[in-house]
């Protein structure tokens, strides 16, 4: 009887146990602007690493930690108990970046993807993204670590990374501005572009200053030589509208003619 415990116990161990894939993720060695960040960091892509730990249908999750809450993570048993990126102001952990083993792929020669841990800012107030990449809240240092899931839980890991650190974000007081700190080129170019700008400017105001000017000068006593030397031209008026008078009653007859004038005197 002691014995079947025993070894119900040894299978219970064996089937707890995760198998460790012999890979240590690391930030890319790759010559790149903003490998390192205030808020992400770039790591290396693990090309050919899970090949022999993993089937096609496993996930594959990228855990993030600070660097001195590695001891207290647990392994997820199931897919409710994969932390949230919420969880890393609490629970100082989160699991983001889900993948198969079809996006790690044995390449020949040297791969040039990366890895942008605390890229995606666009979800970091969003409750729907619970496993979202956001931005990482402080210079740390982090430690991360590859997982691979299955069905029936965690199945195999890679070591933990060394401590990362993020870049700190100057104070914009301490920046330097002075000119000499820039390039040559750089200098030149502004040099060229101010004098460009100057050039424009005094020939748009000089262009403003010859108009006001011309219309200053222009003097009013022409206009009214002009207007005296004109001939004046009187409005015509014209009759043709008006009817002829009616004609006017016959003159009368001279005294003479009238009747009556040679009366015959009677006899007395």
């Amino acid at each position: 009887m002691a014995a079947f415990l025993l070894l119900l116990f040894l299978i219970a161990c064996k089937t707890m146990a995760l198998e460790v894939v012999p890979y240590t993720p690391r930030v890319s060695d790759m010559n790149m602007a903003g490998k390192i960040t205030v808020s992400t960091f770039s790591l290396e892509s693990p090309k050919c690493v899970f090949d022999s730990f993993v089937n096609a249908s496993d996930d594959i999750w990228l855990v993030i930690t600070f660097a001195n809450a590695t001891t207290h993570f647990k392994n997820p048993t199931s897919a409710q108990q994969i932390p949230p990126y919420e969880d890393l102001y609490t629970a100082y952990a989160f699991m983001t970046m889900k993948s198969t083993l079809s996006q790690y792929p044995c390449t020949k020669g040297k791969t040039t993807n990366v890895l942008r841990v605390g890229n995606e800012s666009s979800c970091k107030n969003d409750d729907t993204r619970t496993h979202c990449n956001g931005p990482l809240p402080s210079t740390g240092p982090y430690r991360v670590k590859f997982l691979a899931m299955n069905s029936s839980g965690s199945k195999a890991e890679t070591r933990w990374s060394s401590p990362i650190w993020l870049n700190k974000a100057e104070i914009w007081k301490t920046i330097d501005t002075w000119p000499g700190r820039r390039s040559g080129d750089m200098i030149v170019i502004t040099v060229i572009l101010s004098a460009l700008c100057g050039v424009i400017t005094i020939g748009f105001l000089s262009t403003v200053c010859y108009e006001c000017f011309k219309r200053w000068r222009h003097d009013p006593s022409e206009n009214q030589e002009e207007q005296r030397q004109e001939p004046f031209q009187g409005s015509r008026y014209d009759t043709h509208h008006i009817p002829p008078a009616p004609p006017g009653p016959p003159p009368p007859p001279p005294p003479a003619d009238m009747p009556g004038s040679h009366l015959t005197p009677s006899s007395s």
